[in-house]
């Protein structure tokens, strides 16, 4: 969530572990994956000591085993998965291109689409099941909107991942807050799955893109309005035409994308910050 801060860090694996330990130990083995890499070939000390060659890595990690039945082949994927995502990741980064978390998007949409189409592995009983949200989860869509970042449904990963947010920036964490709340208001408003908008499935991609404009101008407040809204109709317009099914769903593209349009937009008005 764009936070380098070592609290953060630690905060967002324990609610990993809390929720399943296999995702918190595919997220530290993807990521470690990922800063070998980062190491091996010499991508930059400062970058990879930042956490900029483990973050998309473990975010593989992480949908893999969401996704997928485990198996020796899902374990071994999450080692190449973020492996291959710190690759692209330094690829952007040398063409000065702000990837956020494409390389994980675009690793992740490969790798689900061969084990969908080529393997016989199955889907996690989580993916083929209803979940009993309980009768006080509406008042968690907002922080569970934090939880879906890293693909967690469960109320205290969500609780935990914002107040990791809120330790390291705490301006950037309400702004979080607010966008998760917009995205499950606009998306009950165009009608919706309540239970998805209850999982905070349409407030995460907001989430970042309301963190990535974050600041203490005037002119961030702008930028993450416009942004949000961008992200926010993005992933409902993805979602509702069943546009990225083939490849496991938007992930967090709804995000890149809107952020990338509002960089855009910045730009070609000259907006300051």
């Amino acid at each position: 969530m764009l936070q380098e801060n070592r609290r953060t860090g630690l905060l967002f694996a324990l609610g990993l572990f809390v929720e399943k330990w296999q995702y918190g130990l595919a997220a530290i083995v993807a990521a470690i994956a990922g800063t070998i890499t980062a190491h091996a070939f010499n991508f930059g000390k400062k970058e990879t000591d930042a956490g900029l060659y483990g973050f998309s890595a473990a975010l593989v990690g992480v949908v893999l085993v969401f996704l997928f039945k485990e198996s020796w082949t899902i374990w071994l994927l999450v080692i190449f998965g973020g492996s291959l995502a710190s690759v692209l990741q330094f690829l952007f980064i040398r063409k000065n291109i702000p990837a956020y978390t494409f390389p994980f998007i675009l690793v992740s949409w490969i790798i689900i689409y061969f084990l969908q189409n080529y393997t016989g592995i199955p889907a996690t009983d989580l993916i083929q099941s209803k979940l009993d949200l309980g009768i006080y989860n509406a008042l968690f869509i907002p922080t569970n909107g934090f939880g879906e970042v890293i693909f967690q449904s469960g109320k205290i990963s969500g609780v935990l991942f914002f107040i990791g947010v809120l330790i390291s920036n705490r301006p950037a964490a309400m702004y979080g807050l607010a966008a998760s709340f917009l995205g499950a208001l606009i998306s009950l408003t165009l009608k919706q799955n309540v239970e998805s908008v209850q999982l905070g499935l349409f407030g995460f991609n907001a989430v970042l893109t309301a963190i990535a404009f974050s600041g203490a101008k005037k002119i961030n407040l702008l930028l993450i309005a416009i942004g949000t809204l961008i992200t926010i109709f993005i992933h409902i317009a993805l979602v509702e035409y069943h546009i990225l099914d083939a490849v496991g769903g938007v992930l967090t593209f709804p995000f890149v994308a809107g952020t990338w349009i509002t960089l855009i937009v910045q730009r070609m008005f000259k907006i300051k910050i």
